[in-house]
């Protein structure tokens, strides 16, 4: 009988031992792994990035046509550029004649040709890509389809929100306005995107 009771108060023992433990932590420990995101908030997520798109930072190297678009006002490229074979513009008329490297200096006025860090570019004839006038459900399904968007999976598609050429969309140099959302927050538009399952509107 009282080797039952010397059990029965060590157990008693350690159960106060442990829930003192738990109450002096603030209770159980939490989950390492963030809830899922819901389809609601995938789809809200969706909208920044949708959004994002639609800014002429990004649609105006995104036509529907074969002519690139510039301005804020997504006017046609001035001098009949064209896409090109490869999507660097048309032999003796190259994104890279005008484009150079990095912005020009502010002390160059506005007007002049901006840069970046690669090639500039637009998508090539066979997979274009286009922003242009696509509402936010089949752009969504775009973005997503590999066969589409450049044989890019979430991985992909992710890493590419940090290629030069999209950041230039955040510093695009004097006289043309930044995407208004913060890089980071596009980001985690993004992720929050492909973590419930890159959902799109009907």
């Amino acid at each position: 009988m009282r080797h039952g009771l010397f059990v029965t108060s060590a157990l008693a023992a350690v159960a106060a031992v442990t829930f003192g433990s738990l109450v002096s932590c603030g209770g159980p420990p939490a989950s390492s792994t963030p809830p899922v995101p819901t389809r609601e908030q995938g789809l809200a997520a969706w909208g920044t990035i949708n959004t994002v798109l639609q800014h002429p930072r990004c649609r105006n190297c995104h036509p529907s046509g074969d002519a690139p678009l510039q301005g804020d006002d997504s006017r046609p490229h001035v001098m009949n550029v064209q896409r090109g074979p490869e999507g660097e513009g048309r032999i003796g008329e190259q994104c890279t004649a005008c484009h150079g490297p990095a912005n020009p200096p502010a002390s160059y006025g506005e007007h002049t040709p901006p840069g970046e860090a690669k090639p500039w570019h637009m998508p090539p004839p066979d997979m274009k890509m286009v922003i242009v006038g696509m509402a936010p459900g089949p752009l969504c399904e775009q973005v997503k389809d590999p066969s589409r968007n450049g044989h890019k999976d979430m991985k992909a598609l992710r890493e590419h929100w940090d290629d030069p050429l999209v950041t230039w969309g955040w510093n695009p140099g004097l006289g043309r306005a930044p995407v208004p959302i913060p890089h980071d927050q596009l980001v985690a538009a993004f992720e929050t995107w492909s973590a419930a399952g890159a959902p799109c509107p009907q």
